[in-house]
């Protein structure tokens, strides 16, 4: 049994016996009703572990005819289909990863994968893969078994975006493609073709090898959504069973939102339930570098964007400009754009908009400013443990004096010295705050609406809640007066020992400071009715 002819179901019994798998095997009563049709041909991008290799890895299991999954697939979901045995383990399989070749064979890229694979082939079907080209191979094994083919190719799309700058390559490798999805041979033996990449598949001029495929992307994934990503309701179950806390995971690994459905990153999730204290999982050095790269691009009204999300915010996209390459950026929404496909920001498709979707992704940013060349906006971001810790203790002036730095900051780059530009600073100086609290702004609480309410999470220790109050050339004095006459702490009462009343205020026309702080703290207990 080769490794890309009619592989075993081992990948799947793999993943089938970890301490964490979510059933995933609805999308297989998908891909059956694609079997032979005009749409058999499907191609996802998604964002690295999202959940496409294994993916891969359970279409192996459940189509190749080089394994019997019956007890595998006996205790999921498509077991219960009224044609799970119909298609079960009756196809030939072929399964490439390129991501494994695509660096070590640039100059043989296509050769080595014909050698690999015919290796296998002759193992079995000698008589059949003497010579001749691929397609009529494929032809050949088909007609002899009457089995046709699945054929699986993960990162397809690795070689179109690591090797631009070899065009006979990239077009040697289209010309493989296409003759084993759009041949003439190909409308015989092919089944189903599934391919996996990051990007969504990018015209290549005089190239149609994959024009015949169906598109599922982080813009819209139609019935595919609920099979990369894990749910809502899947991650509440989760956390019941590992004792999390279903808002903290919320507040770190959910906000994508892909065709309606709330979609979280499974690995990053999957890691969060057997960890002591969540983390930044999925940040890697090429994730600076990529966010360094698109956020510093020149382009007009990029850099307001980016500091509108920084801070919470959702800015407005046109996606449909992007030519689906990461070498040819050309405008800001281009930039966004490939952005969103990477997986570093949301997009909500009704709107419009994109957006940081959780404080995990939110610290991938960090990093990458720090990194990169915003050093001014890396510094203040670098401060904000230090104004949380000091509005924690109580250390009203040192608040102030860090507010100030990053007011300063905030509003030196995007050009504005009023109210708004305070509110903005706001969530930037407490940028690390959601590791720690729910952040909610214009909270309804008393009799009005708080304008930053800090819920602390379950797991984040003993921590105190916070109700901060923002004013524009009034005291600090008269927001703490607000917080008291209209009652915001109240609704705080429940979720800690302690509720912080801040008081911030912003003086325009003072010559000495122009921030003040005032912080009280109140026994929640005596606020219970």
């Amino acid at each position: 049994m080769g490794t890309y002819f009619n592989p075993d179901n081992t990948s799947f019994r793999k993943d089938i016996s970890g301490r964490i798998y979510v059933d995933k095997t609805g999308l297989l009563s998908l891909t059956n009703s694609f079997l032979g049709t005009a749409d058999c041909c499907v191609a996802l991008s998604h964002a690295r572990r999202f959940g496409k290799s294994q993916a891969a890895g359970m279409i192996d299991a459940y189509y190749s005819s080089g394994c019997d999954s019956r007890e595998l697939f006996s205790k999921f979901e498509i077991a219960n289909s009224p044609d799970f045995e119909s298609y079960l383990n009756k196809y030939n399989v072929i399964h490439l990863d390129i991501s494994s070749v695509a660096d070590s064979h640039k100059e043989d890229l296509v050769e080595n994968i014909m050698e690999r694979l015919l290796r296998d082939l002759r193992s079995e079907h000698e008589d059949c893969c003497i010579s001749g080209d691929i397609e009529r191979i494929l032809d050949a094994v088909y007609h002899k078994t009457g089995a046709p083919f699945v054929i699986i190719i993960d990162e397809w799309d690795c070689v179109v975006r690591n090797h631009s700058d070899r065009p006979d390559l990239v077009h040697r490798y289209m010309q493989f493609l296409h003759s084993i999805f759009k041949s003439e041979e190909s409308k015989s033996f092919l089944a189903l073709g599934y391919i996996t990449g990051i990007l969504p598949i990018k015209k290549i001029h005089d190239e149609s090898a994959l024009n015949n495929f169906r598109e599922y992307t982080m813009l819209d994934s139609d019935a595919l959504t609920p099979y990369f990503g894990f749910t809502e309701s899947e991650v509440r179950e989760l956390c019941v069973r590992f004792g999390k806390d279903f808002e903290s995971i919320r507040q770190w690994y959910d906000g994508y939102r892909i065709s309606g459905l709330d979609t979280y990153n499974p690995n990053s999730v999957s890691q969060a339930m057997t960890r002591m204290t969540l983390q930044a999982f999925w940040k890697n050095t090429s994730a600076f570098d990529t966010i360094n790269k698109l956020i510093t691009l020149d382009f007009t009204g990029l850099k307001d964007d980016v500091l509108t999300m920084l801070k919470g915010g959702k800015v407005r996209v046109r996606t449909h400009t992007f030519g689906n390459d990461l070498t040819s950026i050309k405008s800001k929404d281009d930039a966004l754009t490939a952005l969103i496909h990477l997986g570093y920001l949301g997009y909500d498709a009704d709107r419009g908009t994109a957006y940081i979707p959780n404080y995990e992704v939110s610290t991938a940013f960090q990093a990458a400013l720090e990194t990169g060349c915003w050093k001014e906006i890396a510094a203040s971001i670098s401060r904000c443990e230090d104004i949380l810790w000091a509005t924690i203790d109580g250390n009203a002036e040192q608040v102030a004096e860090l507010l100030e730095l990053a007011h300063r900051t905030y509003a030196s780059q995007i050009k504005s010295n009023d109210e708004n530009s305070l509110s903005c600073a706001v969530p930037m100086a407490y940028f690390t705050a959601p590791a720690y609290y729910s952040v909610v702004r214009e909270m309804p609480a008393g009799t009005g609406f708080a304008d930053f309410a800090l819920i602390p999470r379950r797991e984040a220790g003993d921590m105190p809640a916070m109700v901060i109050e923002l004013k524009w050339n009034h005291s600090a004095e008269t927001a703490i007066d607000q917080i008291k006459d209209r009652r915001y702490a109240g609704a705080l009462a429940g979720y800690a020992k302690e509720v912080l009343l801040v008081g911030i205020s912003y003086d325009r026309d003072s010559k000495d400071k122009k921030h003040s702080c005032i912080i009280e703290k109140l026994d929640a207990g005596a606020l219970l009715p």
